[in-house]
């Protein structure tokens, strides 16, 4: 009987992507797992449908790739801004430019509320419409500007994560009017005096740059096994444990950057090691990550189109990116 499709199976394949001995097949499991109903999660149908279009445009094949976007579209309407700038890329790098660019219009209005939506922005910029995606991005950062200097917001909660919008839009169109060789204007003035508060603000922590420690999979699951008690400090599952280690760092930017900021992981047995024979608890593994050498921190956050930190071989945007959001 042929098995369920798990979310731990779709995010496996999405980690393995084109760079598996026979994509074709990863394809075939994921697109033959909705089709017969066999999706363990039905919330996941839209996602397996996703990975899939993913390794096809990975392997060069973007007419698949776009009706399996298409397709996951369909299956799940809802909460889809991101799949719908897949497909407006993808139409975009088809030739197709009347449809990729109203397809990610019809997007363009939620660059001021939804975080998903810089995806757009990545979409149009991979697909040689950078110009485009500054302009987009200079009319949303001018709105949100003006909003928060009118203090237009009903909580400071939505505050808070309106400037966080801020930070990461105005980083972006920074960097993208970098690659693009223009001159530094009032916006790119602002991303760098938001970057600079977010680096001294962190500079002024007692213990220097903010460093989490993180256990890759197979370490993670080995340490609950070993310490059981340590389910108490830590989720019960690994994904859930990027999730939080994901916006924890998040969190400690301030604003939404990540400047100063890093990651460093190593071993059940280097845990070990480092406690002997004393209990192991949150106050120890504080410590023990405080003594690893300094060489083995991944600075975060990385690259939006970068490997992801977590070590799953995907994209940061496609990752750990998104789970913050969660």
């Amino acid at each position: 009987m042929p098995q369920m499709l798990t979310t731990e199976r779709i995010e496996e394949i999405d980690s393995l992507g084109s760079g598996s001995p026979d994509p074709a097949a990863l394809v075939t499991e994921l697109v033959s797992a909705v089709d017969e109903g066999r999706v363990a999660d039905p919330a996941d149908t839209g996602y397996a449908l996703l990975v899939a279009a993913d390794i096809m445009e990975q392997a060069g094949d973007l007419a698949d790739a776009l009706a399996l976007a298409t397709r996951a579209i369909a299956e799940q309407p809802e909460d889809n801004t991101y799949v719908r700038a897949v497909r407006g890329g993808l139409l975009l790098r088809l030739g197709r430019v009347d449809e990729g660019l109203a397809e990610l219009s019809e997007l363009r209005p939620l660059l001021e509320t939804d975080p998903d939506a810089v995806h757009l922005v990545d979409e149009l910029a991979e697909s040689g419409h950078a110009e485009t995606a500054v302009d987009w991005l200079t009319a949303a950062l001018d709105a949100m500007v003006d909003r928060s200097r009118t203090h237009q917001y009903e909580s400071e909660d939505a505050q808070d994560a309106a400037a966080a919008m801020i930070f990461g839009l105005a980083q972006r169109r920074h960097d993208l009017r970098e690659e693009l060789g223009l001159p530094h204007d009032e916006h790119d003035t602002l991303a760098d005096r938001l970057r600079d508060a977010a680096s001294h603000a962190l500079d002024a922590l007692d213990d220097g740059p903010a460093t989490l420690l993180f256990w890759p999979k197979p370490e993670f699951d080995a340490l609950l096994v070993r310490w059981p008690t340590l389910t108490e400090s830590y989720p019960s599952t690994w994904d859930e444990h990027r999730a939080q280690t994901e916006r924890a760092l998040v969190d400690a930017s301030g604003l939404g950057g990540g400047v100063g900021l890093g990651i460093v992981t190593d071993s059940v047995e280097g845990l070990a090691a480092f406690a002997g024979t004393d209990p192991i608890d949150e106050e120890t593994l504080d410590e023990y990550a405080d003594s690893l050498d300094d060489a083995g921190i991944t600075a975060w956050p990385p690259g939006r189109n970068d490997a992801c930190w977590c070590g799953s071989g995907t994209k940061y945007k496609k990752c750990c990116l998104p789970r913050s959001r969660a």
